[in-house]
């Protein structure tokens, strides 16, 4: 089983930069060696008012 690990400051900032750039959720995850459903939780997560 894999080990659970967050998210780091840096990725974050990668999926703000994509979601600028209007690129997609699917090669960014490839991108980071992450799922795509570990982005789509991220921004359901932490996306208000104001955006991601």
């Amino acid at each position: 089983m894999k080990k659970y690990t967050q998210l780091s400051q840096d990725e974050r900032y990668e999926i703000c930069a994509t979601l600028k750039s209007k690129s997609s959720i699917a090669s960014l995850a490839r991108e980071l060696g992450r799922s795509r459903s570990t982005i789509y939780r991220e921004l359901k997560r932490n996306t208000g008012q104001r955006g991601y």
